[in-house]
């Protein structure tokens, strides 16, 4: 079968957006002639500005049925021969099979997803129990499906000259001077409060870091009411100077723009660690309840602490016994020393 118009259906969470990256490149190298549209939610659109591995961008908006139904029409419309499905859900297989797509690859991981998949892949096992393994090489098995080969597994974003200006003004109006260095730190995560490093160990962090390295912690919580209060609880627990950007730039592009202009990143295992690796930028990450085995690629810049308690890792968005114990027993003292590592070399 000849592909001519292809469809990618992006993963929500931010991080695995960005994982994504190396498979919408594999995509476009191997199937270089083929229209690929991106299906994504809204604000992904910034995040992937300037990416060459596709053509258009499809915002993905409403979840009600009239929603399912619009989208079909919209896709139907595109004469779409084919759709790679990255997330797991039913509900990300609903729109390529209600647009009566004729391929619809993705993972098969239960009855529903195998009935809504015209080529279902079985997640990836050993001796007949599902294993995790890097999001990226997950991702890319998809493509491979289709008979193209992995285009390397280099995550891939872009700064553009707008976003880091608007980026410089909003530091600039917290009072961070133009090249002065910055130690970025994003004590929150999407996923639950499970994920959250106590805003203490981050403050007591922060102070030795800039006390040992001259480096200026920087907050930066998601533009949410909820990321901001944890935000909050991290500044009033700094004790030097430090910035906390209370009121953050709506854009993914801008906040793509902060990271690179860091000195390292601190942050939990969420989405703004991958931005990081995509831009080479240092980073550690406190680790708690999720399985490293999904993020085990790319670990040159990278240090990933956890502590090796026997609940973890659990998965969970709240911790099921109630102590968080995996970020509680993180001590501040072995992030910064591994932040030093980095700031060192």
């Amino acid at each position: 079968m000849t592909l001519r118009r292809l469809l990618v259906r992006l993963p929500n969470p931010l991080g695995d957006a960005v994982m994504a990256t190396p498979t919408l490149r594999a995509l476009r190298r191997g199937l270089p002639d083929a229209e690929i549209a991106v299906l994504g939610l809204p604000h992904h659109e910034g995040l992937l500005r300037g990416n060459q591995s596709f053509d258009t961008f499809l915002p993905l908006r409403g979840r009600a049925l009239r929603d399912v139904v619009e989208r079909a029409r919209e896709l139907r419309g595109r004469g779409l021969d084919a759709a790679v499905v990255l997330p797991d859900s039913a509900r990300a297989a609903l729109d390529p099979f209600c647009a009566r797509i004729p391929m619809r690859i993705g993972y098969a991981r239960d009855a529903l997803r195998r009935w809504l998949l015209t080529h279902p892949i079985d997640p990836p096992r050993e001796r007949g129990q599902r294993v995790a393994i890097s999001m990226i090489e997950r991702y890319l098995r998809l493509a491979r499906a289709l008979g193209v080969r992995d285009a390397g597994d280099a995550l891939e974003l872009h700064v553009h000259a707008d976003a880091a200006e608007r980026a410089e003004a909003l530091l600039a109006r917290a009072g961070v001077a133009r090249g002065e260095r910055v130690l970025l730190v994003t004590p929150g995560a999407a996923y639950g409060v499970s994920k959250l490093w106590p805003p203490e160990h981050f403050a007591r962090a922060c102070d030795e870091l800039r006390e040992r390295f001259g480096v200026l912690p920087v907050v930066a919580p998601a533009p949410n009411a909820a990321e901001i209060a944890i935000a909050r609880r991290v500044s009033a627990a700094i004790a030097g100077r430090h910035v906390a950007l209370l009121e953050p730039d709506p854009s993914l592009e801008v906040f793509v723009a902060i990271v690179a202009r860091a000195a390292l990143v601190l942050t939990n295992d969420t989405g703004p660690r991958h931005v990081a690796v995509a831009l080479d930028r240092p980073v550690v990450t406190l680790m708690g309840p999720t399985d490293p085995r999904h993020t085990a690629h790319l670990l040159d810049r990278q240090r990933v602490l956890f502590e090796d308690v026997a609940c973890r890792p659990c998965g969970r968005s709240v911790c099921p016994i109630g102590d968080q114990r995996c970020l509680v027993r993180l001590s501040p003292e072995r992030a910064v020393a591994a932040a030093g590592e980095l700031l060192s070399s």
